[in-house]
């Protein structure tokens, strides 16, 4: 099972979102186990519900494929996007990472939900 990407299209086809999900990237974690990898808006339709939609649609996708949980890394400062997770049912989990980028530190938090039956 690979990559599946979602893309969001306005009424006149243009792309205003996407998201990435496939098998969590983790270490010793079952294959049960979804990763969200993105999800992106176009910034100036953010809050007007396609993120959530697509967030939806990446649960009913990782649900056909098996995955019975879904994580998420979200950078720690992102108080909007972890705000928009944790309304969606993503709850941190404690596990947290740093990673260097040109010697600035981002630091993440990561989030897990667990899929229902008819993922919403």
């Amino acid at each position: 099972m690979g990559t599946t990407n979602l893309v969001a299209v306005d009424a006149h086809g243009q792309v205003v979102g996407w998201a990435c999900l496939g098998r969590f990237r983790g270490d010793g974690t079952s294959t049960a186990m979804g990763e969200l990898y993105a999800l992106y808006v176009q910034p100036s339709l953010i809050g007007s519900g396609i993120g959530r939609t697509l967030l939806e649609a990446v649960h009913a996708q990782a649900h056909a494929d098996g995955f019975s949980q879904m994580l998420l890394w979200a950078l720690t400062d992102n108080t909007r996007a972890r705000r928009f997770y944790e309304r969606a049912g993503y709850i941190a989990d404690g596990t947290v990472q740093a990673d260097n980028y040109d010697g600035a530190s981002v630091s993440e938090v990561r989030y897990r939900r667990t899929l229902q039956e008819g993922a919403e």
